[in-house]
């Protein structure tokens, strides 16, 4: 006779309180914790007699099945299946365990379909394509025995120097949150039955910290923190329905994110509803102890984390350890705290059927199908940003007699991905062998190699292309961190005579020492890294046009080359089909359409650049610039050209609105130029209110536009008003009557089209909307 928690008949919520009550103080603290997969194999295979200790009373989540091992998709799956059979045979009360992994740029695994890096799937500004990515990411993660997704990060960012840069949706809480939602649709599916929790991170305002330095504290306001940085989480919550929370490391006024029980519990449970799980970024509950110094003991900070509302420690059991049992016992720590957590965590096992189907098929495993990775290339595609082409330079003829391909990037397969990436993982488990800054258990018999996925160098894709009839001559000139400047010479010699160079710079993303992008990889100067810009201006001196090919992780300051060089793509870390894709860009295959969704800055000075400013904002009063430099950006948010060029007209706006209605603004956008390409048809808007300054524009709608030579279409948006309410002196979250300026155009930089409507009524308090709509006909 099955048990009541066993019925599956019965709701998740009557099934975990049945199964809560079963359980002893020790099998649900063990829920609560986690371990590395490497803790539990020999090699590559489940080893049950290492693996006991760790689970006989049971675990909440297993950490990184396919990202933190060398095992392949039906390895993985194997070693899932085992795992759960294990727990299912050795333990009392027969609880499957969660295991989760990384997916910011596509499951990180082995085998799995890389996706560019999440800055340039923000510059694509086509959010139904992160949800057909978030989609992949399901069904492989779930094929496999996955359940837990660590993205998508949610964090709005606006200093450049900051190494996570590449992990986000850019500066603007709009577009982030657009981003964001259609990441969570994706890989949460139409139920959790079939889907993959995903994780919103890092709750919250991790993007702005101290002098871009990573988990150092973030100087922002209430109000900076309720109109901006919350927003994208509170739409993943409220409109996505996302299912899982991470909090940041850093702090915000003198307490850590993972010990804040205001943001943890009072806003994001009280005020938004949210319902799913709290799990901690790595080591962030110790770190409470070791890093913080707000408590003196390892059970201290697990009261801490419980109290604020973080239910499940990762990567490891450290702190929700047996000691944290014996403080419970002693009546240290309320066993409330254990027990409304477990509860949360046992609701999302019986969700995702784990206790109906905890294995999956092993033989039936497919990854990186051709339709995996035809969406891999259009997105790859999307995403390249046209920063300069003066004279026309692009695209280049396919019967150019003599192309140069130079610089460190362009015969590197390693350098299109970023850190967030299967191999940038690997290298840093095996940095940490040696450097265990975190105090966690090793692995052990970890190896990189190039072969994770299918893939081609820039170079590769140039050479073997079957319609460009050039000889392609190559020198690598210098690496990414390199000092020496041994290899110019052979740059110099491949530029001279030839039509063009090519010349591909840029960063390494990873986590590892000799990575210049990726987490605690944080600059101090925005250039490009070692001798990459004498590199360029060495090529430059030989008279050989140059297109000056990016792949990085974020923005850079060009200095003289934003002048200087005909033409500049921004390509980010493009990941497995990114070569094919530069490559269909330069010789015109592709005509590029891509937006930056972040701010390029002139220098490092200027951090923190960014578009919405207040009135007061992004200038020096009364002189307006520096002394050495404009304040404004080099690139700004929404910049971005085309082949082809296109013209915007007839703008009309709603004359009124009200709060909780909505407002409609059309407008026509015709492809003047003889190419079909790509326009991002832009939003913004302006109200002047009593008592409190409001940004000089912020994003509120967007639409990508797909043109032929000569033709119009008309986009019309439907913009709810409730997406123009802002926090007021009180505190309070409102909608303020009177003129609202509308802007309309391609860039925050270049918004031609003006217009304006009235909000009628009182001042009324709201709950705040996200999304504006679009028609194209």
């Amino acid at each position: 006779m099955s048990l009541p928690y066993q019925d599956a008949s019965r709701s998740a919520e009557e099934r975990s309180a049945d199964l809560l009550a079963r359980m002893t103080l020790a099998e649900k603290v063990a829920q609560l914790g986690s371990a590395w997969v490497y803790e539990l194999l020999d090699n590559i295979t489940f080893a049950p007699e290492k693996s006991a200790p760790k689970l006989k009373l049971g675990i909440g989540h297993i950490t990184r099945i396919g990202g933190a091992s060398n095992v392949n998709p039906r390895q993985s799956a194997e070693v899932a299946n085992a795992i759960q059979k294990w727990l299912l045979d050795n333990t009392r009360l027969r609880i499957p365990a969660i295991v989760h992994e990384e997916c910011c740029s596509g499951y990180m695994a082995k085998g799995a379909t890389v996706f560019p890096q999440a800055i340039g799937v923000a510059s694509t500004w086509q959010p139904e394509l992160v949800e057909a990515m978030g989609d992949v990411i399901r069904k492989q993660m779930r094929a496999v025995g996955g359940h837990h997704a660590l993205a998508p990060v949610l964090d709005v960012t606006r200093d450049a120097r900051w190494g996570r840069v590449e992990e986000t949706f850019g500066e603007d809480p709009y577009l982030v949150s657009q981003m964001g939602m259609a990441y969570v649709r994706g890989i949460q599916g139409q139920t959790l039955a079939d889907g993959v929790i995903a994780t919103g991170k890092h709750f919250v305002g991790y993007g702005m910290t101290e002098g871009g330095m990573n988990w150092s504290p973030a100087h922002l306001t209430l109000r900076e923190l309720r109109d901006t940085y919350l927003v994208p989480f509170e739409a993943a919550v409220r409109e996505a329905g996302i299912a899982s929370i991470m909090n940041g490391y850093h702090e915000i006024d003198g307490i850590p994110c993972g010990a804040n029980k205001w943001l943890l519990n009072d806003v994001l449970r009280g005020e938004w509803g949210f319902d799913g799980t709290v799990v901690s970024d790595y080591f962030a509950v110790t770190q409470l102890q070791t890093y913080h110094r707000i408590a003196t003991t390892r059970v201290e900070a697990a009261h801490l984390a419980l109290d604020a509302g973080i239910d499940v420690e990762l990567p490891f059991t450290d702190a929700y350890s047996d000691e944290l049992v014996k403080a419970i016992e002693a009546g240290h720590v309320p066993v409330e705290l254990v027990d409304q957590s477990v509860l949360r965590l046992l609701q999302q096992k019986f969700a995702l059927g784990l206790f109906e189907q905890p294995y999956v098929d092993a033989e039936a495993v497919r990854f990186d199908t051709p339709d995996e990775r035809a969406l891999a290339r259009t997105l790859a595609e999307q995403s390249i940003v046209l920063l300069r082409n003066e004279g026309s330079l692009l695209p280049l003829a396919k019967t150019l007699k003599k192309i140069a391909v130079i610089g460190p990037n362009a015969d590197s397969i390693r350098n299109l991905f970023g850190d967030y990436s299967y191999p940038a993982h690997m290298e840093s488990l095996i940095e940490a062998m040696t450097d265990n800054v975190f105090n966690q258990p090793k692995a052990q018999g970890i190896v990189v190699s190039d072969d994770f996925i299918k893939t081609e160098s820039i170079l590769t894709a140039v050479k073997v292309a079957d319609d460009i009839d050039s000889e392609i001559v190559y020198a690598q000139g210098c690496g990414v961190r390199d000092t020496s400047t041994d290899g110019f010479a052979a740059a110099v010699a491949a530029a001279t005579g030839a039509d063009v160079a090519i010349l591909v710079v840029g960063d390494k993303g990873g986590l590892s020492d000799d990575s210049t992008s990726g987490e605690a990889r944080d600059r101090a100067t925005l250039d490009l890294p070692g001798v990459q810009a004498d590199l360029v201006k060495a090529v430059y001196d030989t008279g050989t046009p140059i297109v000056l090919v990016l792949v990085n992780g974020r923005p850079v300051t060009l200095g003289w080359m934003a002048e200087k060089i005909p033409a500049i793509l921004e390509c980010w870390f493009p990941s497995e089909e990114g070569a094919a894709a530069i490559k269909d860009v330069l010789f015109g295959n592709v005509n590029p359409g891509g937006k930056l969704p972040i701010s390029f800055p002139r220098g490092v000075g200027q951090i923190p650049v960014f578009y919405s400013h207040r009135p007061s904002g992004g200038r020096s009063n009364w002189k307006s610039d520096y002394v050495e430099m404009p304040t404004s950006p080099l690139y700004p948010f929404g910049y971005g050209l085309s082949y082809t060029t296109f013209e915007l007209s007839s703008l009309r706006v709603s004359e009124t609105a009200a709060a909780n209605g909505a407002f409609s603004v059309q407008v026509d956008v015709t492809n003047t130029g003889l190419r079909a390409g790509d326009e991002v048809v832009q939003v913004y808007t302006h109200q002047l209110v009593s008592g409190i300054t409001r940004p000089l524009k912020e994003l509120k709608a967007f639409q990508r536009v797909t043109l032929e030579p000569g033709q119009t279409r008309t986009v019309t948006f439907t913009i709810p008003v409730n997406l123009l309410a802002f926090v007021d002196a009180a505190h309070q979250l409102i909608v303020a009557p009177g003129t609202v300026d509308v802007m309309v155009g391609t860039s925050s930089a270049d918004l031609p089209l003006r217009g304006s409507l009235t909000i009628s009524g009182a001042v009324t308090e709201v709950q705040r909307a996200f999304t504006a709509t679009a028609q194209v006909s």
